[in-house]
């Protein structure tokens, strides 16, 4: 019997690290995902890029903003730069803006939805590699680099967001 109560709560333990938590990004918001040409290293390496430096222009066109609606005027109004800015980073793309699909995405134990949702979608090339997305607004964005690298590089903007919107 004293077996059983020590090993249930480890067991229990076990069984609630396993568990995966799905989560709803809240219908208003902008998203943004930036898929690459293929997985290749170089395809990657452009993709990282690309993500990192599109999702701080586009942050700091929306770093004002409170609501979707005025985020959503504002991505309209300077679709035009936005685009300027993808062509320093490369010239085979297509940039799409509205509702666009999102695969389900598992990362750190949380389960994103598929779904189509608001968002600037930027597809490399062929579009066959992996792809990199996060929320612009609100503003919360997890970077990371590479699955299969240990040290992930990733931001969060909670602070930003419980002084901008609480």
């Amino acid at each position: 019997m004293k077996k059983i109560i020590i090993l249930l709560p480890i067991m229990l333990i076990f069984v609630n690290m396993n568990k995966v938590k799905s989560v709803n990004i809240p219908s208003k918001s902008i998203r943004i995902r930036v898929i690459a040409n293929s997985n290749s290293k170089i395809d990657q390496e452009e993709k990282i890029k690309l993500s990192i430096n599109i999702e701080k222009y586009v942050q700091e066109l929306l770093k004002n903003t409170t609501s979707v609606k005025e985020a959503d005027k504002i991505i309209k109004e300077n679709i035009t730069n936005i685009n300027n800015e993808i062509k320093k980073y490369t010239n085979d793309y297509k940039l799409m803006y509205g509702k666009n699909f999102f695969p389900e995405k598992r990362y750190k134990g949380v389960i994103y939805k598929e779904g189509y949702y608001d968002s600037i979608v930027i597809k490399i090339g062929s579009g066959k590699g992996k792809n990199w997305w996060c929320v612009l607004f609100p503003p919360l964005c997890l970077m990371e680099t590479d699955e299969n690298i240990e040290d992930n590089k990733y931001k969060f903007y909670i602070k930003e967001i419980i002084d901008r919107y609480f």
